[in-house]
């Protein structure tokens, strides 16, 4: 399970573009998001590398 804090994921509206953007390039990702807390986890067997490649060009990079 990947962990991300994406600072500025800060809506319902973010965090559907964050999930869509995830999903992208994992259809069967399972994915919770909590814009309150800013925080996105992915379950996936796909690298973390991917998912923060794909979170950076939509626009909502990962700050640790």
């Amino acid at each position: 399970m990947h962990s991300f804090y994406i600072p500025n994921m800060t809506c319902g509206g973010c965090a559907k573009a964050v999930t869509k953007a995830l999903l992208s390039v994992d259809p069967q990702a399972r994915i919770q998001t909590d814009p309150p807390n800013r925080k996105v986890t992915v379950e996936s067997t796909l690298d973390e590398s991917v998912f923060l490649s794909v979170l950076s060009e939509a626009g909502y990079p990962d700050r640790q």
